[in-house]
């Protein structure tokens, strides 16, 4: 059975268009309290959101069709998606649910669950779903509804967990950071932990009025802590999305640092402290210089499909602890479960604080390789897997580059677009080489 509504991070879309419709999400609740009954007689799930208007909708609708189904339901209130994760495990409890469409304009939401690992819940929980889905409601009677109660202190559990991941001998007092939390879920939050880590705080992108999550701010629109950083003369930016699971840095000179780069100094710093690291995961968009870097240090280095969850099974696979995208999906799996935008970002500044070092004194040893990427629309039925002169094209240019460079073409996920990226040593060379790759789909 192929999954209809699950994509690669939960339940996603535009809010009052199906699937994000309140009747749907109810019976979704419904359809997952009763996969969850199957192997427990009183499940309790954890529900927590981000800062969106939506989410009181959803979360109402999530928490009926939970009650509806014999499932006991803990209200989180606005939280990080790693926080959820995190505190699913915590508590012992059976699922955790996160209202969050991440780093999506406000119009959008989703939902995506936690396993009482606080991991990523397999493809197959997904198609059983589903397939509870297509099945009559088995309504609970009045004596077997689950009941609804809320964590009152979750927030406070999560700061203390995330201050727990950073070394209890260092400190970040005598440092001014910046902090953008994308008017998102760690609006609340963020600005917390690094304060009572010692650090002076200042905060853009805190004040959530349900219409405002990524807007303008956060890792998706990291200018916005640039200009911050420069204008406040702080020692470091922190720039989160909005559900606070991924992660940009932002240096004293306003450098903007991505997570290719903080993938490799969270390596080369386990490294200088004596610590094995076998391996590191990133993904088939990970530039080309993290892997040349990496194997230099003979730290092997494997690419996953685009997604932090395909990075996770890799990681999972080779048992591995670090992985990433540039995106700034990091992973620290002897730290969380999950990817923790706060949780890498303490561990970005405790390498620096622990070696006396700034950001581009500890990654003098990459300097990423120029990549160019263009979006391709494709013609109604075009198979660009037959192209034959596009195929021809690669061949040409693979030899050009040589190991200097490489080449990835893949299919968008979600529109009718191919993606054609190149990554060479010299900015121009990539652009033509893209030009090229581009002429040839449009010919074919």
């Amino acid at each position: 059975m192929t999954r209809k509504f699950f994509g690669t991070d939960g339940i996603r879309g535009t809010v009052g268009e199906a699937p994000i419709t309140p009747d749907f999400v109810l019976r979704l609740a419904h359809a997952v309290g009763r996969v969850l009954k199957r192997t427990e007689e009183r499940p309790t799930v954890l529900i927590g959101k981000d800062t969106r208007i939506s989410g009181y909708m959803l979360e109402s609708a999530l928490e009926s069709g939970f009650n509806s189904a014999g499932v006991d339901v803990v209200l989180l209130g606005p939280l990080p998606t790693p926080g959820v994760a995190y505190l699913t495990r915590a508590q012992r409890a059976s699922l955790g649910v996160v209202i969050s469409a991440s780093h999506n304009p406000y119009p959008d939401n989703g939902i995506k669950f936690f396993s009482e690992q606080g991991t990523k819940l397999p493809d197959q929980w997904e198609i059983d779903v589903e397939a509870a889905l297509l099945e009559p409601p088995q309504w609970a009677n009045s004596g077997n509804l689950g009941k609804t109660r809320r964590l009152d202190d979750a927030a406070g559990r999560y700061i203390e967990f995330c201050k727990s991941t950073f070394a209890h001998d260092l400190t970040l007092k005598g440092m001014k950071i910046a902090v953008d939390s994308a008017h998102g879920a760690a609006y609340h939050i963020a600005p917390k932990v690094f304060h009572e880590l010692g650090a002076e705080v200042f905060c853009i992108g805190c004040s959530p009025d349900g219409l405002n999550i990524n807007d303008r701010v956060g890792a998706t629109h990291p200018e916005a802590l640039v200009s911050a950083v420069r204008a406040n003369r702080a020692d470091f930016g922190i720039a989160l999305d909005g559900d606070a699971d991924r992660l940009q840095v932002v240096d004293a000179q306003g450098r903007l640092f991505n997570g290719d780069e903080l993938l490799f100094l969270m390596v080369i710093d386990r490294l200088q402290r004596g610590e094995r690291v076998p391996g590191a995961v990133g993904t088939l968009m990970t530039n080309m210089a993290v892997e040349l870097a990496l194997k230099q240090r003979d730290v092997e280095f494997v690419r996953a499909k685009v997604g932090d969850r395909y990075v996770l099974e890799e990681l999972e696979k080779r048992r591995w602890l670090l992985g990433g995208e540039g995106s700034g999906h990091l992973l620290c799996l002897d730290k969380h479960t999950t990817g923790d935008g706060l949780i890498s970002a303490l561990q970005v500044l405790q390498a620096c604080v622990r070696s006396g070092k700034s950001l581009a004194q500890l990654l003098e040893g990459v300097t990423l390789f120029p990549q160019t990427l263009i979006n391709v629309r494709l013609a109604p039925g075009q198979d660009w897997k037959k192209n034959d002169r596009l195929a021809a094209e690669c061949d040409r240019l693979q030899k050009e580059l040589a190991g200097s460079g490489r080449i990835l073409i893949r299919a968008s996920g979600t529109e009718p677009v191919l993606r054609v990226m190149v990554e060479a040593s010299e900015a121009a060379v990539a652009q033509r080489s893209a030009e090229r790759l581009v002429e040839a789909v449009r010919a074919g």
